[in-house]
């Protein structure tokens, strides 16, 4: 189904601002590996809205990207009860931009202690980008724990996605801020922009690392919305270099899955649970190629392509199909 948007802010569609309920630090034990126990994380939590509600757990971007303030307002406050947190090192979390005991894994079982945390039995799994991608990951290692998703610009952690991004694929279409982005790399590194990157952003010399953490968040930045063709504006430094960290690590390792294609190869485990993905026809970032993929031939899954919208989560387009898939949901 292809929605219209009309010409409304995204806030406008957008339930009142609120503020939590409930707020904590959660110390997170990191997992074992190779019988080695890091320091841990500390990881913050906070619940909006209705405490006897419907339990969602809202699933940010980046990696790295941490929540903010609009994303309680997705939800009708009478009927939801909201939960968000910011992954291991970004946003509120500590220690900030760590990398150390920060993979996909761990933040699964974050997910885990902050539900059993909470006394939570099931609850709805809301993500966007990389939060689409932890969602199913979490959906697909915990099936019994998600009663439904609600995805927005689908990322399924594979080489071709990566390469779409890093390798000069999204770049034909924006080659003025390509030039930017990969111009600042030696031309002898630029097969592999990812690892080039990757050396920059964890060279131990904080001024270099957050001029590259700003090139990199920034050329991301400049993609995410249609509605948004201007020069690339400078990120805050201290939320670049978590952000770019983390995605970078992340992305360095694809994603810690096992396999490329290793969430399409277990949809199976899912099939039982009823997704609604909301996609952005001309979402640069994350292609419509990887929602068609996975809705393709999973009966109880929803696709939504919104036409005139790309890949953020504050395209009028994208917010209003999310609130209307939220509201409809309701008792």
């Amino acid at each position: 189904m292809e929605t219209r948007s009309g010409q409304k802010r995204a806030v406008e569609y957008l339930y009142p601002p609120i503020d939590p309920f409930d707020q904590r630090i959660i110390d997170v034990m990191p997992l074992e590996d190779g019988g080695k126990v890091g320091t841990g994380h500390r990881v913050y939590v906070e619940q909006c809205g209705n405490p006897a509600g419907i339990p969602v757990i809202v699933l940010h971007g980046g990696p790295g990207g941490g929540c903010s303030p609009a994303m309680r307002r997705y939800f009708d406050p009478a009927v939801y009860r909201i939960v968000l947190f910011d992954q291991r090192g970004c946003g509120r979390s500590r220690p900030h931009a760590s990398v150390t005991d920060n993979t996909t894994w761990h933040l699964v079982e974050d997910i885990e202690t902050i539900r059993r945390t909470l006394g939570i039995e099931q609850w709805i799994a809301f993500g966007g980008s990389w939060g689409a991608t932890l969602a199913l990951v979490y959906a697909i290692t915990h099936p019994d724990r998600v009663q439904r998703l609600i995805l927005r610009g689908v990322f399924l952690m594979t080489k071709t996605e990566l390469d779409w991004f890093y390798g000069g694929g999204a770049g034909a279409f924006f080659p003025d801020h390509w030039h930017r982005f990969a111009q600042a790399i030696p031309e002898a590194e630029r097969h592999d922009l990812i690892s080039a990157y990757h050396r920059r952003l964890f060279c131990g010399n904080l001024m270099e690392e957050t001029r590259y953490a700003r090139l990199w968040a920034n050329w991301e930045n400049a993609l995410a919305s249609i509605h948004n063709d201007g020069p690339m504006g400078e990120s805050p430094a201290d939320y670049a270099r978590a952000f770019s960290r983390l995605e970078n690590y992340y992305f360095q390792n694809n994603g810690f899955l096992p396999s490329d294609g290793w969430i399409l190869d277990n949809r199976h485990r899912i099939s039982h649970i009823p997704c609604t993905i909301v996609q952005g026809r001309y979402d640069m970032v994350c292609p419509p190629i990887s929602a068609w993929k996975l809705a393709h031939g999973w009966a109880s899954c929803d696709l939504r392509l919104i036409g005139m919208a790309g890949h953020a989560l504050s395209e009028p387009g994208i917010s209003e199909a999310l609130v209307r898939v939220m509201d409809s949901l309701r008792p």
